[in-house]
């Protein structure tokens, strides 16, 4: 079955190489990349230019002026032309049998929405003594989410659209969107499937918004309070055990 990749960059040029070769590696070679530029100033278009004219499963897209990651991510969803979607974020890799192994997990367990395990790296590509959501394999209700059980990288996630039976489209805020998209498709009485295999790298770059420990926490607050509509008392319990997991993960 072929997979539509989908990516949104904004001065990825340090990393795009890399993670184009960890895509191009993959043992299941049934994919489209489908990349959306957030209006780039360095070289990451010039760079995307030379991957796409050598490799015709390479579609990009830029935006006419910057827009945030939601809006690029949407894009790409939006061009897509297969059943199956992976996340990637453009500082990301993937083991070269992350599309392999999960899309076959899906589909032995007929699920709608995975994700997976994943490795730290710091910025040269080298490996952290830290994996995440490493462990057992099991299944992720939307409270399960509200108090963060499980991290779920945007990186690791695979979705089957004609089983999910919902549209897909990540909220337009700045930081978070991933997540609150997430908490959408299980709003409805989905669940997340966790394959407890790390099977990405995540890269951990330093002043990144993902980085920032208090801006992470805002955000998440803001999602409780303003996206999801918890009143005070249960975005409270639920930041908690977010907080919790936060400093003990």
């Amino acid at each position: 079955m072929k997979i539509s990749i989908i990516t949104a960059t904004y001065n990825s040029e340090a990393f795009l190489h890399q993670l184009y070769e960890s895509i191009k590696c993959q043992t299941n070679s049934s994919w489209e990349w489908v990349v959306t530029d957030d209006y780039s100033t360095d070289s990451t278009i010039s760079i995307l230019t030379e991957i796409a004219t050598n490799d015709e499963r390479v579609h990009f897209y830029q935006l006419e002026r910057n827009c945030g990651a939601a809006y690029a991510r949407n894009n790409s969803i939006s061009k897509a032309s297969n059943r199956f979607l992976a996340f990637v974020d453009s500082d990301d890799v993937w083991e070269v049998s992350k599309l392999d192994t999960q899309l076959a997990y899906m589909n032995n367990h007929k699920l709608a929405f995975c994700f997976t395990g994943y490795q730290l790296i710091n910025e040269n590509g080298d490996a952290l003594e830290k994996k995440i959501d490493c462990g057992v394999d099991r299944v992720f209700s939307y409270d399960d989410m509200l108090k963060k059980k499980a991290t779920l990288g945007c990186s690791t996630v695979m979705i089957d659209k004609e089983l999910l039976g919902i549209e897909i489209s990540m909220p337009d805020i700045r930081t978070g969107q991933d997540y609150a998209t997430w908490l959408k498709i299980l709003k409805v009485g989905g669940t997340a499937s966790l394959l407890a295999v790390p099977l990405t790298k995540y890269r951990l770059v330093k002043g990144s918004i993902s980085s920032n420990k208090f801006k992470k926490a805002k955000r998440q607050w803001q999602i409780y309070r303003e996206l999801e509509g918890l009143n005070i008392l249960y975005s409270s319990y639920c930041f908690f055990h977010y907080a919790i997991r936060a400093v003990t993960r």
